[in-house]
């Protein structure tokens, strides 16, 4: 069987089993069991793959097929252009989170921020990217869970910034030293209790944790918009990301507070709003 072939029938039968993108999944999947690139798919797509590849391209397939997301499998996925291990306890980073990196790197070139706190870190995606693209930066990324700051560390070093950002182990800002930031910035679970179990099965295969924002969605926001005031600096910004029907609810919950001034929000490339911005004024 070719390449070409085995990516048309893998293709076919997800399409059968209502996965998303069944072409790109079953692309990516071969451009993983042969460790060969997009471009080498495309050029060498008449080449036959071996009986063992064959057998292991399709079992994964079927892994798939029942809703187990591909990220699991090839243990990779590209965020702000770099690669990031991920597994079964961190939250597969998204391209909607790129739109709140991009936001904070802006404004940290802006007021010529370095000192950066990122809450339920994960996978460490945005910790890295905002250590990565902002020069001479000093990150604190934080998650409650253990497993999840294991991968961070270790996506870290595979990107080459470990030395620059310090993984504690935190409920929000419970437990962290009282230190003051330029940013604080959070991408924290904000999916109501209720709307989990009919999310997609690819969706409800990653941690619980990283998903269940309360009955409402708004669990973390009340915390982390109540106590943020006193880890950050004056004029500081709190930036995060929110679901696309959460800006009303965000926003009022930070009007309530009376401490935070500017507040904006950001839509994400396909027009919703994703992003909330504020920071700390009179």
């Amino acid at each position: 069987m070719t390449i070409r072939e085995a990516i048309r029938k893998a293709t076919i039968k997800l399409k059968m089993q209502n996965i998303d993108s069944p072409k790109l999944k079953a692309r990516l999947l071969m451009q993983f069991i042969l460790g060969q690139t997009r471009q080498y798919i495309m050029v060498y797509d008449e080449k036959k793959i071996t009986q063992e590849q064959e057998e292991k391209y399709f079992k994964n397939v079927e892994k798939i097929g029942k809703g187990i997301p591909l990220q699991h499998i090839t243990h990779q996925q590209e965020f702000m252009k770099m690669n990031f291990y991920v597994n079964q306890d961190v939250l597969i980073p998204r391209p909607d989170t790129e739109n709140l990196v991009e936001e904070v790197i802006q404004i940290a070139n802006q007021i010529n921020a370095k000192k950066i706190l990122d809450l339920c870190t994960g996978s460490g995606a945005i910790a890295i990217s905002l250590a990565k693209y902002i020069k001479d930066s000093q990150i604190t990324a934080s998650d409650i869970s253990k497993k999840a700051l294991e991968i961070a560390e270790k996506n870290a070093k595979n990107n080459e910034v470990d030395k620059q950002i310090t993984f504690l182990t935190s409920d929000l800002l419970e437990g962290l030293p009282k230190e003051k930031y330029d940013i604080i910035v959070s991408n924290p679970p904000y999916i109501k209790r209720e709307i989990i179990r009919t999310l997609e099965e690819e969706v409800q295969k990653e941690p619980l944790m990283a998903l269940d924002g309360g009955w409402d969605g708004l669990d973390f926001y009340r915390k982390i918009i109540h106590q943020a005031d006193e880890y950050l600096k004056y004029g500081g910004y709190l930036c995060l990301e929110i679901g696309y029907d959460q800006k009303i609810d965000v926003i009022e919950l930070i009007e309530q507070e009376e401490k935070y001034v500017d507040t904006y929000c950001k839509k994400d490339l396909y027009g919703n709003d994703r992003v909330i911005i504020t920071k700390v004024g009179d």
